[in-house]
């Protein structure tokens, strides 16, 4: 008879931000070890709150599927003697698999006769498999670990209970020095410990001890009351995703209430209340008509028994925070962006890359580097927003706010008297903040966040700080991609290749050790990075290898060229073209004298001539349309050269036994490769079978 599966494991409570993952995490991995255990259910579901985590099988099997398995042994010819007999390795094999000699059958694969059994494995109780749920909970990986008491198991907080439940009966199994139970517990606060009889009354019972278990509900619950406090009070919420995502995680039992503030906070820039209430506390802002009112809407983790005591306790940290931001705000603006400048000469940013000040003049000279480049009339304007970047770091405001870097930047160089170019340009090379967000609005701003992410990314990288795993302290891919995505924005035709060369060339003359490969590492890295943004393109992977694993270049041209391949690919009328220029690049490395000239007085045959002079008749307007950046075009035209490439091979010997027609023929393939080769690497393309 098929039963309930429950398990539960009871935290202390964890920080908001692991739980969504590790309740994803704890579902896969149960579907996956219900899959290869063979033990059949009609359903998964998944629940979390910040102290617990719980899935819950319904109506899994009694026992394992049993299967027929085929085994494969050694070879017939290892597994008989000359005299036809059994080997001792094929009585190994059979005894191995619980099986006689009398057992055995023969099949043939690619042409090689191999012995084989068949074996009956039989399905085990699942009561019996269930204890190793065990490693499934051990194997949950967190953003930080930690351990407690004397245990050496790490995790993200403490294991304060378990629940295992098969049906009614306990499954026995201990972790942390923690057994498992049918116990569980209700709300810290308004409940206990409770028994559970059963598994399919897990989620009613914890709701009726106020524990919202399931996640989703529980986000729902608190939009719900939101909403209803928009209607009852006639303001508007507005409720940005990741706040609400971390506050559903925040409680078990979420009530909404409405606080106030006093209006005079109003005078601190908009962006000082909203971290103050969202990002400190956790509250939502409130708004009308746009503008933000001197109230903020909180979610207690409880009832709404002595809701004003708890209003009233969040009113009064809420003004403590406030005030404390207008003390500093006040007291920055009676200093100057010279004194900050100078607090930067003091203030390291990396061992090994000195102090921010440093920073900020190779930062300048990259920024400047870029807009001669680019041929940009904002060149005052950029070298002066490079060399103020940095000074709102060194002010009180971001120190006590650290999120409102660069706001902070553009608020107080308006004050002091800054452009609006060079105070926006502040704020923008901060971003984008996320791998997808939002990008500088401005040209200063977007040469400004390009020159500062190089000097990071290549700093790090050539003193050997490069990401590995899930550790990136700098976050170099983030904004690695950061660079990528405004290039490709702003259309800029400047390839990664010469951002990096000319990087590294500041550091170097600013006095700092660069490691040997850090270019070749540096190319690699952006590549990557390049990779994972084209697949978001649904590019497929090895379009991009054929890309820009030769050189990325520039990177929105190279997304353009990639998605000209894309349709080619699955164009039956691109085949016998692709198939030519393939066949060319696939000659490539027996090419030994890559400067030899072609000789037109070597041509023994008429398609050698057609194909020379197809290349010579199309070679300048090939380079052009690549300069134009005309990826369609370009490609076409490498593609009309198909039928004399074919006619090429065809009726000539490449590598023909007198040597200077060799030469000759191989170095016509050399001139060809190399066009093909500045488009993209053909041979790297998993090309379709058009029928």
């Amino acid at each position: 008879m098929a039963q309930d599966v429950l398990i539960e494991i009871g935290l202390e409570e964890l920080p908001a931000r692991f739980i969504d993952d590790a309740e994803a995490q704890m579902l896969d991995k149960t579907i996956k070890w219900l899959d290869d255990q063979r033990i059949s259910y009609s359903s998964a579901v998944s629940f979390s709150t910040p102290r617990r985590l719980a899935v819950l099988i319904k109506e899994a099997a009694d026992n394992q599927t049993s299967i027929e398995e085929e085994a494969k042994g050694p070879a017939l010819k290892i597994a008989k003697d000359d005299q036809g007999n059994w080997t001792k390795a094929a009585e190994g094999f059979t005894r191995g698999q619980g099986k006689t000699t009398d057992d055995i059958y023969i099949k043939e694969v690619k042409g090689t006769s191999y012995i084989y059994v068949k074996k009956y494995i039989e399905g085990k109780t699942v009561q019996s498999l269930l204890p190793e749920f065990k490693d499934i909970i051990e194997s949950i990986t967190f953003g930080k670990n930690m351990r407690w008491s004397n245990e050496t198991l790490r995790y993200a907080r403490p294991i304060r209970w378990l629940v295992a439940l098969y049906g009614n009966e306990v499954i026995p199994f201990e972790i942390a020095h923690v057994k498992t139970s049918n116990f569980t517990y209700g709300h810290r606060f308004l409940s206990g410990k409770l028994t559970i009889e059963e598994p399919k009354q897990y989620e009613q019972l914890l709701s009726d001890h106020y524990v919202i278990a399931n996640a989703k509900k529980r986000e729902a619950i608190i939009v719900e009351q939101l909403e209803a406090l928009q209607e009852k009070n006639g303001f508007h919420i507005p409720v940005e995703k990741e706040l609400l995502s971390e506050v559903k995680n925040l409680v078990e039992y979420p009530t909404a209430f409405v606080g106030s503030f006093a209006p005079s906070f109003l005078e601190l820039p908009n962006e000082v209340l909203i971290t103050s209430m969202a990002e400190h506390q956790r509250y939502f802002p409130v708004k009308r008509d746009g503008e933000l009112l001197p109230q903020f809407v909180g979610v207690r983790n409880g009832d709404a028994y002595e809701l004003e005591t708890v209003i009233r306790g969040n009113e009064k940290v809420l003004r403590a925070r406030l005030a404390d931001a207008e003390f500093f705000f006040e007291e920055d603006k009676k200093l100057s962006i010279d004194f900050f400048q100078e607090k930067l000469t003091r203030v390291v940013f990396q061992e090994k890359l000195g102090t921010y000040a440093e920073k900020v003049n190779r930062v300048k000279k990259i920024a400047h580097h870029l807009a001669k480049e680019l041929q940009l009339t904002e060149i005052k304007e950029i070298v002066r927003a490079a060399e103020i970047s940095k000074f709102d770091l060194m002010t009180n405001m971001v120190n006590e706010f650290t999120e409102l870097q660069g706001v902070m930047g553009e608020k107080y160089a308006t004050f002091f008297g800054e452009t609006k170019e060079v105070s926006q340009a502040i704020r923008e090379h901060y971003l984008p903040k996320q791998s997808h967000g939002e990008l500088p609005a401005t040209t200063v701003g977007a040469v400004l966040s390009i020159a500062d992410k190089l000097d990071t990314i290549a700093g790090c990288i050539s003193v050997g700080l490069i990401p590995s795993g899930s550790q990136d302290p700098y976050g170099l891919r983030r904004q690695a991609m950061g660079i990528l995505r405004i290039l490709k924005d702003q259309h800029w035709d400047l390839t990664v290749e010469s951002l990096i060369e000319y990087t590294l060339t500041v550091l170097q003359d600013s006095g700092l050790v660069v490691n040997a490969s850090a270019k070749d590492e540096l190319q690699a890295f952006f590549a990557s990075r390049a990779e994972y943004l084209m697949r978001e393109e649904d590019i497929e992977t090895d379009i991009i290898h054929a890309v820009v694993d030769n050189q990325l270049g520039i990177f929105h041209f190279a997304v353009d060229k990639a998605h000209v391949l894309s349709v080619k690919k699955a164009d039956a009328q691109f085949k016998s073209s692709q198939e030519a220029l393939v066949r060319v690049l696939n000659l490539e490395d027996k090419v030994e004298d890559k400067n030899h000239e072609i000789s037109s007085s070597l041509f023994q045959t008429e398609s050698e001539k057609a194909l020379y002079n197809a290349v010579e008749s199309v070679k300048s307007s090939y380079i052009e349309y690549l300069e134009a950046q005309n990826s369609k075009a370009a490609l076409n035209l490498l593609a009309n050269l198909g039928d004399d490439i074919h006619a090429f091979f065809d009726h000539n010997m490449i590598m023909d036994d007198n040597e200077e027609v060799r030469k000759n023929r191989l170095s016509m393939i050399h001139e060809l490769s190399v066009l093909i080769l500045k488009y993209a690497d053909l041979r790297k393309i998993a090309w379709k079978q058009h029928a």
